[in-house]
């Protein structure tokens, strides 16, 4: 079979496997999208019968701290209103972490963890606590990191029976320090950035699998819609971010359009770790990452 490069470059890989594939990445950041948006997204992914790559949210869920980011980014609040925030995440989880106690994630639904498992899905690691990664990272120590990591991967063991073969940043928020954890954890791969193609992070020697599409949450239902399916014209491996809350939540009907449209253009949907498998070690470029602030995003993320 002829090998050919990934749309825009890259990696090589055989013609009849690449022609259109899509990951879902689906990250689960809060108590509620555990709870309901998982069962509704697994539900959907059986009518439809495709598999995706879960990245769990294990600890605690501390959403209510996000009530800080609007007294000090007026970028966050306008998000908040665009998004409809209070609609799609319930007003329990705007008070987790101040007024009322945070719940655990992951840790609190080992049934639903196993369905995912058992029902054919990849299961990997987002967040040991979310909230605190998005906010305060770049404040924290090395050994707060550390920790964090520590706590997260004994859960998800604790929850599947095995240490996680990846890691997917939590708002794609990352730096050296980050990387170089990740790389001596033994992740297989990474999915922590945004950008158009795989790569190798140049500090850490760590495969990088990015989402290169945006999500429902920055850019609205008909936005999104339009800029998904516009990436996608042109074939090759493309990653979706999805968030268990939103697609899951209140916006299910018209992410279930959106997957009955690309399927219609003859895609494949495959987890991440099949993706993977797809990619030419030797081909990938070496780049370094760097942070910017994307277009429906509050605060910088790497890309």
């Amino acid at each position: 079979m002829t090998m050919i490069p990934m749309t825009g470059g890259g990696g090589l890989f055989i013609e009849e496997e690449l022609k259109r594939i899509l990951g879902l990445k689906i990250d689960v950041d809060t108590y509620q999208g555990m709870k309901r948006g998982v069962p509704r997204l697994l539900s959907l992914l059986r009518e439809e019968r495709l598999t995706a790559t879960f990245f769990l949210s294990i600890g605690p869920d501390a959403s209510g701290r996000a009530v800080f980011q609007l007294l000090k980014n007026p970028r966050f609040l306008k998000k908040m209103v665009q998004t409809r925030a209070a609609s799609l995440y319930g007003l329990r989880t705007a008070l987790y972490g101040t007024l009322l106690p945070s719940p655990l994630i992951a840790l609190s639904f080992p049934d639903l963890v196993r369905q995912i498992v058992e029902e054919g899905h990849e299961v990997q690691f987002h967040a040991w606590d979310h909230r605190r990664w998005q906010d305060e990272l770049t404040t924290h120590t090395e050994t707060w990191i550390r920790d964090w990591f520590k706590l997260g991967i004994n859960g998800f063991q604790k929850l599947t029976g095995k240490k996680p073969t990846a890691f997917g940043a939590p708002a794609w928020l990352i730096d050296d320090r980050v990387l170089s954890f990740a790389h001596n954890l033994g992740f297989e791969y990474v999915s922590c950035t945004r950008a158009k193609k795989p790569f190798i992070h140049e500090t850490a020697d760590l495969i990088e699998i990015p989402s290169d599409l945006p999500c429902f949450e920055e850019m609205g239902i008909e936005g999104a819609t339009r800029a998904i399916l516009s990436g996608l014209a042109e074939g090759g491996i493309h990653v979706l971010p999805v968030h268990a809350e939103v697609e899951g939540g209140l916006w299910s009907e018209p992410f279930l359009d959106l997957i009955r449209a690309v399927k219609k253009r003859e895609y494949r949907f495959l987890p991440l770790c099949d993706i993977l498998q797809l990619l030419d070690r030797e081909a990938l470029m070496t780049r370094r990452f760097h942070l910017r602030l994307l277009p429906g995003r509050s605060v910088p993320c790497a890309v």
